[in-house]
C-alpha cells in the first residue's frame, strides 16, 4: 500500500507540464480548469515529440511554455532524456500525458513515481492501445468512455483515478462515437487530477482509493 496525502498546502499550486503529440484538446480542457481556479495546479510546460503539432501552438497563444523535442531519429533512451532534463528544468511536480503517442520507459516512470497521468478513450482493461474508440465500436460493446488512470510500466494498465461511461447508439460510427468520449475526457481528465490533489489517497494493489468524507 502506498499512502499519500494532499498537495502542499491550500495556498500552493501544483506545477504540471504536459506531454503530447497531436491537437492538445486535453490539454486545453486541463489549462481551462486551472485558469478557472477548478483545479489547484498551474501548467508551466508543453512539449511535443512532433514539431508540427498543433497543441504547441495552442499552449504558446496562452502564454505557457512550449517546445518541441522531436523524437524520430533519436533512441529512446536518449529523447527521454531530453524530455526529463526539460521536466526537470521547468520543476515540474506532476506530467500529464494529453494525446502522447509514445510509451514511457520504465526508466522515466521511476523519475515522477504515482505522479504521471494519461487519459485513455475506453473503459479500461479493456480496448487498451490505438483506436480505442473503434476497438470499442467494431467489438459491438453496449458502453463505453474513458479513463484517466496513473502511468506505470505498462500500455494502459496504471491504477485508474476517474472513469465516465458513454452510451454506444445503434446508429454510432466509431466516429460519433469518438467525439462524444472526448466530449468526457475533457471532464474527466480535470476531475481526476483536481482529486489528486486535493484530497487524501493511497494505492492498494491496482486500486486508487480516496478517503472518504476528506
Amino acid at each position: 500500500m502506498l499512502v499519500c496525502g494532499l498537495w502542499g498546502n491550500q495556498l500552493s499550486r501544483a506545477r504540471v507540464g504536459v506531454l503530447l503529440s497531436g491537437r492538445g484538446s486535453n490539454f486545453l480542457a486541463l489549462a481551462e480548469a486551472c485558469r478557472r481556479g477548478e483545479v489547484p495546479a498551474e501548467i508551466v510546460l508543453v512539449i511535443s515529440n512532433r514539431p508540427e503539432a498543433p497543441g504547441l501552438g495552442k499552449a504558446q497563444e496562452l502564454g505557457i511554455p512550449a517546445v518541441a523535442i522531436p523524437s524520430k531519429g533519436l533512441p529512446r533512451e536518449e529523447h527521454e532524456g531530453l524530455l526529463l532534463a526539460a521536466l526537470r528544468k521547468a520543476q515540474v511536480d506532476w506530467v500529464c500525458l494529453a494525446g502522447y503517442m509514445r510509451l514511457l520507459s520504465p526508466s522515466f516512470v521511476a523519475a515522477f513515481p504515482n505522479r504521471i497521468l494519461n487519459i485513455h478513450p475506453a473503459l479500461l482493461p479493456a480496448f487498451p492501445g490505438l483506436d480505442a474508440q473503434k476497438q470499442a465500436w467494431e467489438y459491438g460493446v453496449k458502453v463505453s468512455g474513458c479513463t484517466v488512470h496513473l502511468v506505470d510500466a505498462g500500455c494502459d494498465s496504471g491504477p485508474i483515478v476517474v472513469q465516465r461511461v458513454v452510451a454506444v447508439r445503434d446508429d454510432d460510427t466509431a466516429e460519433t462515437l469518438a467525439a462524444r468520449i472526448l466530449e468526457q475526457e475533457h471532464i474527466a481528465y480535470p476531475q481526476a487530477l483536481r482529486l489528486l490533489l486535493t484530497r487524501p489517497w493511497r494505492i492498494e494493489g491496482r486500486r486508487v482509493v480516496f478517503a472518504l468524507g476528506a
